[in-house]
């Protein structure tokens, strides 16, 4: 079955970078309405003006995921603009590397915010719309939510929460038409790994051990996670709801 969702409306959150860009350029490409939603005004504009100039139908809203009137105005311009909503990617995270008894209050809320608190607005307020179009949610989560991760507790609970989250969401809106899934990359080529290498003590070794974790020997790239999130938003995964997809490369396998 093709993975059309030519027409469609998505919106990616997050979606001026790493995963995100690669998720908005696959579904423009595909001839989706995207609509960039992402916190930083400058990348968001950035990417929509060069991917306007080749022809695609995307929009730059600038939104802050973690806050509740960003998202409700969010959707709004997206109904204003494109007029219905069919793909909802919650793709927008922060990671904070360190051990649970190094973070301040403030710290956890931050990751918590960014990475779950998002996607309970964001599905709060596109629910309604989605229930229209019988369309499709699908969740950024992470390996780390399925297996845990050493020095890195409180992104792998969100990521723990999200992926629970989404398996009870798949329950509620089946009856509507409204899929909803979530994919657990491991290792990928992103800003944010990058980040998360140079925070350790040993840089080097790590992306050897990142390399090594990977029963296919390497990360993933940005794009092949934005291929298996069209495969989940779009037609092609007609009869998927409530999973909580591995993309990695072999990681959870453990040899």
């Amino acid at each position: 079955m093709l993975q059309s969702i030519e027409g469609k409306t998505a919106i990616i959150t997050g979606g001026a970078s790493g995963i995100g860009e690669a998720i908005v350029r696959l579904f423009a490409s595909k001839g989706a309405n995207v609509v960039i939603a992402n916190r930083s005004k400058e990348d968001a504009e950035r990417l929509e003006k060069e991917l306007l100039a080749c022809g695609a139908n995307v929009a730059a809203i600038q939104t802050d995921v973690s806050k509740e009137e960003d998202v409700k105005e969010l959707i709004l311009k997206t109904v204003r603009r494109f007029g219905h909503i069919d793909i909802v990617v919650n793709n927008a995270a922060a990671i904070m590397p360190k051990y649970l008894e190094e973070f301040q209050e403030e710290e956890w809320d931050r990751i918590f915010n960014v990475n779950l608190k998002s996607v309970f607005f964001m599905v709060k307020h596109s629910i309604s719309e989605l229930k229209k179009t019988r369309g499709s949610i699908v969740n950024m989560s992470s390996l780390n939510g399925l297996i845990g991760q050493k020095m890195n507790p409180v992104y792998a609970a969100t990521k723990g929460g999200m992926n629970a989250l989404t398996k009870s969401l798949a329950l509620d809106y089946a009856p509507y038409g409204v899929r909803v899934n979530c994919l657990c990359p491991a290792g990928v080529t992103t800003p944010l790994l990058q980040k998360w290498i140079e925070q350790q003590d040993d840089p080097i070794a790590t992306v050897q051990a990142l390399n090594d974790m990977h029963a296919l020997g390497r990360p993933a790239t940005s794009e092949e996670i934005a291929e298996a999130t069209l495969f989940l938003a779009s037609s092609a995964s007609g009869f998927i709801t409530g999973v909580a997809l591995p993309v990695d490369g072999g990681a959870s396998l453990g040899y």
